[in-house]
């Protein structure tokens, strides 16, 4: 295939509730989408999951618009590929920036599956039908508010609870929570709050029965990470720190985690993401899709990567309705009462793009073509 043309858009998308974590609150999104089009006017789309500020990682809205429109853009339009695992090495003169990359480098996905005319996740290699979902709850006003909506999730079938952690809003918080669920799969999220020092903290933390600590420490640390392993029975989970395979197999080799939380952002796509299932479900080491508060269309992509054999523990893939008013595909996502999402069996991300709800959402837009 040749990509013929590339649109790329930002829209503006309010959350129906804002989401809180350690670096703060959100209460609306600034998400880019990217359209690309090849020689027979065939289409796919894909999402960057950059944050609206650097906080999560080093990429944000803005640096993920300037670097697509300067650089991989440019470098991409216009080339041909065979395969769709093929497109992140098309753009490595640029380093970093994988959140971009990966909106780019899925879309050629979502278009070469349409144009085989099979399900990405097929294409992917996916293995089944049905995947577990899992929530995310972030900081609340009061610990009763986390508690009620703890109890509302669950009501809709969710098979996990994740909450937000931060110093203050930690341990006490666990205590009540497991007090009143005491059975639930549940696990905390400091996305990189605190410091080794705070081992006894985690420590304190085992005997809550957690499903894991997810990125407690420095989102660039694996060596902290090993030791804080080695103090609690907990599992660590790593997220920030896993940008790559081989920063996977390093985490492992270091026994810096037992779980990974693989984001397609974060590792720069859909190639990358099905090496990293490979390198840890070699290892055995349980991996799980985590979420960015993405769209349909990137919720869409999070689906059909779920589907490989490694994503054995549910993930933050949940329905449409718990984030936004109105998503941005149809049907939205929704998921069954005992906490699943069945896959899409049509072709691509299996969704379609609802384009006037995208049009009306859109404050900027750039087109780029082949000469």
């Amino acid at each position: 295939m040749q990509i013929k043309a590339i649109e790329l858009r930002e829209i503006r998308l309010p959350l129906v509730h804002f989401f809180e974590t350690s670096f703060g609150r959100t209460y609306e999104r600034r998400i880019l989408l990217a359209r690309v089009h090849d020689q027979d006017d065939a289409t796919g789309w894909g999402e960057c999951t950059a944050g609206e500020g650097p906080f999560y990682c080093e990429e944000w809205t803005e640096s993920a618009w300037a670097v697509t429109k300067e650089f991989l853009a440019p470098l991409l339009v216009g080339q041909r590929f065979d395969e769709p695992a093929d497109v992140f090495a098309l753009m490595r003169r640029v380093r970093g920036n994988r959140m971009a990359k990966a909106a780019l480098e899925t879309a050629c996905w979502d278009l070469a599956a349409k144009k085989t005319g099979v399900p990405l996740w097929q294409m992917l290699g996916g293995t089944r039908r049905e995947i577990a979902c899992g929530v995310s709850i972030g900081i609340q006003e009061t610990p009763d508010t986390l508690l009620d909506k703890i109890e509302s999730e669950l009501a809709a079938g969710y098979q996990r609870i994740k909450i937000k952690i931060k110093p203050g809003w930690d341990a006490a918080i666990v205590e009540r929570v497991r007090a009143r669920f005491p059975d639930i799969q549940l696990m905390v999220d400091a996305n990189s709050a605190y410091t080794l020092a705070d081992a006894p903290l985690f420590q304190s933390l085992d005997r809550f029965d957690l499903l894991m600590i997810e990125q407690p420490l420095a989102y660039d640390d694996m060596y902290d990470h090993a030791a804080l392993q080695r103090q609690v029975y907990t599992p660590v989970c790593l997220d920030e720190s896993i940008r790559s395979s081989e920063a996977a197999r390093k985490a492992f080799e270091l026994g810096a985690c037992r779980i990974i939380n693989v984001k397609l952002g974060r590792v720069g796509g859909h190639a990358e993401a099905q090496r990293v299932e490979q390198t840890t479900r070699e290892r055995g080491v349980p991996v799980w899709c985590g979420g960015m508060l993405e769209s349909g269309i990137g919720r869409a992509h999070n689906i059909a990567m779920s589907t490989l054999a490694g994503f054995t523990l549910p993930g933050d893939v949940s329905a449409s309705a718990r984030y936004w008013a109105e998503d941005i595909i149809e049907p939205p996502v929704t998921v069954t009462p005992h906490g699943t999402i069945i896959v899409p069996d049509a072709p691509g991300i299996g969704f379609a793009v609802n384009e006037a709800r995208v049009d009306a959402l859109t404050v900027r837009r750039e087109n780029f073509t082949a000469t």
